[in-house]
């Protein structure tokens, strides 16, 4: 298990908190709630626990960001995560969008030994199934590539970098449109007040409304 001794709701509190800081550091507690789905007062006695136990810095009324030890144990959830995902599909035949919430359950019960097994299995992967970068068994991960889709200009041309996996159904619809890491991609127009995008997708024309393109992320030409 990722944190020998750490309740699985804890693991889960540091991983989003990693998320949660790549945008925003430190990070407050409401948004930590929204992510988490929870009332900001439950938050409060995790956060004030996991600064106690070494994973936070907690600056009361600015927000928390994790230590290196707390940063440590986020990559490792992660990595066992997105190492589950990939194996899911490879070897078992599940589809993209299915793999996610599979992965959440499974991520803090299985070894060390169980994901390096999985690791050798495939082949040492460095991406999961949706483009993002799976950290290695050091601690290292590679930093996020790719512009949001619905940043895009007329003319802009890529490849599909990575996707975010939280919505199933969006995942279902991108694929659906062959939107997946590794597709080509060129913006043919934009239509005005928040319209829909037009797209060839490895030379397919297809529409994509904003809300969904800003889940796609494009490595540009």
């Amino acid at each position: 298990m990722p944190g020998k001794g750490i309740s699985k709701e804890r693991e889960d509190y540091i991983k989003t908190i990693y998320h949660l800081q790549q945008d925003e550091s430190p990070v407050r507690t409401t948004t930590i709630a929204r992510a988490m789905k929870v009332e900001p007062a439950s938050v409060t006695g995790v956060i004030k626990r996991l600064a106690e136990l070494g994973y936070l810095d907690h600056q009361p009324y600015k927000g928390v960001s994790l230590t290196e030890l707390g940063e440590k144990i986020a990559l490792e959830v992660i990595r066992h995560h997105r190492l589950i995902e990939l194996y899911l599909i490879e070897a078992l035949g599940y589809e993209w969008d299915e793999v996610h919430d599979e992965a959440e359950r499974l991520e803090h019960a299985v070894s060390f030994k169980f994901i390096e097994r999985i690791e050798k299995a495939l082949g040492n992967p460095a991406i999961d199934p949706h483009g993002d970068p799976i950290p290695t068994q050091d601690g290292r991960i590679e930093p996020l590539t790719g512009h949001p889709l619905s940043q895009l200009a007329v003319g802009d041309t890529g490849q599909v970098a990575r996707i975010n996996d939280d919505d199933a159904e969006l995942l279902r619809y991108l694929g659906s449109m062959g939107i997946r890491p590794g597709a080509s991609i060129e913006v043919l127009a934009i239509a005005p007040f928040h319209g829909p995008i037009d797209l060839l997708i490895d030379h397919v024309r297809c529409a994509l409304g904003p809300e969904a393109a800003a889940n796609v992320f494009v490595e540009l030409n």
